[in-house]
């Protein structure tokens, strides 16, 4: 037997609120941050797992995932990752820790950063990475792994058999397209709301030449300050580029409603998370306002529940999963599959610390096992911190490169994990130290203000 002896976390923070990497209108200064797990076993292997955050709160997390590995301690790791889905099950609908969700915010997160370690150790030990495990899994082991609690109605085990079965045929040439073509992909880069105008432009333009064909712009700010970028991100990049915009959930209803029309002149592609996330009715009321723009949402979406009534509701055109946001592989699974049954594209979201490695996984799965089209599909790239793991995203001429190296890409270097654990590592002290010294020179130039104006 090969058991679980140590599950290491840990609370990586990155500073990218110094220079508004990642600000929009609700998350105007984040600090990229993730909550990271390594699950260490008696036979010297390692799996790794982390969950995406903005910073403060960043601790909650890694502690969350301490409770949790209680349950993982000491198993049998052949037992778990010959049942994943058993494994996914024992965590999130543990009777104790379940009452703090259930199945959603911090707990649905902290339970799947354990998991996706687990599935990470499953596909180092297949020698592949994780896209190709889940590609070539046939669609028994896949379903045996979906928890269809409460999606039953809309997603049962035999329809989920029938999507993954219809896509069997020209898998093999998929999986060897995706290999030697890669997968679309937009990026998010030339659009952060802190972001001056020339950055904007000047990032728009290096985007179309490095070969997207579609950016995403941040609003949300005033209607005025929207109006203006969007008019020059649409002079930058032409009328054949597609521009997303995303207002992180800051409108009510009739406000998305209205300011969207008023943006419509430049032609905006889609409308990402408009509203709450909770605002499952409201959702499909804007889509009928906005139309032809699109509604797109799923990043901060908890669970598949909410995403099958999504779809149930007809309120999103896009389905933006998240890699970290639900309870793992699993529910993305689950997610993915539900997006299938209701003809919807999934376009997930990434950038973040992690997410462009780890969620560019699930792009090609679906590509290779599932909808078999790439057609109105492309994942998000942030070109953020990618420098830190051990097998970074590339993308090349607008698409990521299939990934290589076995496992789920959430491995991070242990250099970066050493400089930027908070809030000790060598990193911060010297953010710290940079802070001091700006506060203590603005101390200065107040001081010698005063002594002049009191001569």
């Amino acid at each position: 037997m090969t058991a679980i002896t140590e599950i290491v976390t840990r609370d990586i923070r990155f500073p990218t609120s110094l220079e508004l990497d990642g600000s929009d209108a609700v998350n105007v200064d984040p600090d990229y941050s993730a909550a990271y797990a390594e699950i260490r076993t008696d036979a010297g292997e390692s799996g790794f797992g982390l969950v995406f955050t903005c910073g403060r709160g960043n601790e909650i997390l890694v502690n969350a995932m301490r409770s949790y590995a209680h349950l993982l301690q000491g198993r049998d790791v052949d037992e778990l990752l010959n049942d994943l889905g058993g494994a996914s099950k024992l965590l999130v609908h543990d009777s104790q820790l379940r009452w703090l969700g259930p199945e959603k915010g911090v707990t649905q997160m902290a339970a799947g950063g354990l998991i996706n370690a687990l599935w990470d150790l499953k596909a180092r030990r297949a020698g592949k990475p994780l896209w190709r495990l889940l590609a070539e899994m046939s669609p028994e082991e896949i379903v045996a792994a979906v928890d269809f609690t409460h999606i039953r109605n809309a997603l049962n085990e035999e329809q989920a058999l029938e999507i993954l079965r219809a896509a069997e045929p020209g898998k093999a040439e998929r999986i060897a397209q995706l290999q030697a073509e890669g997968y679309p992909a937009y990026t998010t880069s030339p659009g952060w709301l802190g972001y001056s105008d020339d950055k904007l432009v000047r990032l728009a333009k290096e985007a179309v030449a490095d070969g997207y064909t579609q950016i995403k712009l941040k609003v949300g700010g005033t209607l005025d300050d929207d109006r203006r970028r969007m008019r020059l991100a649409r002079e930058a990049v032409g009328p054949d580029i597609r521009i997303a915009i995303d207002a992180n959930q800051k409108w009510e209803t009739y406000e998305a409603i209205d300011w969207v029309n008023a943006l419509a002149e430049y032609d905006p592609y889609w409308i990402e998370e408009p509203t709450s996330t909770d605002e499952i009715l409201g959702h499909a009321e804007i889509r009928r306002g906005v139309a032809p723009v699109k509604v797109a949402t799923g990043e901060a979406v908890h669970n598949r529940i909410m995403f099958k009534q999504l779809l149930q509701a007809e309120a999103i055109d896009i389905l933006q999963l998240d890699s970290t946001r639900v309870a793992s592989v699993n529910e993305n699974l689950a997610i993915v599959l539900l997006a299938a049954r209701f003809g919807v594209p999934v376009c997930p979201h990434a950038g973040g610390v992690g997410l462009c490695e780890l969620v560019q996984h699930f792009s090609f799965f679906d590509y290779a096992a599932v909808s078999a089209t790439q057609e109105d599909r492309v994942t998000e790239f942030v070109d953020h911190l990618h420098e830190h793991f051990a097998e970074p995203a590339v993308v090349e001429r607008g698409r990521y490169l299939a990934p290589q190296k076995p496992g789920n890409g959430a491995e991070m270097l242990a250099s970066s994990l050493d400089e930027w654990e908070f809030p000790h590592g060598p990193g911060w002290a010297r953010v710290a130290d940079q802070a001091a010294a700006t506060a203590s020179g603005a101390a200065s130039a107040l001081d010698s203000i005063e002594e002049r104006t009191t001569r």
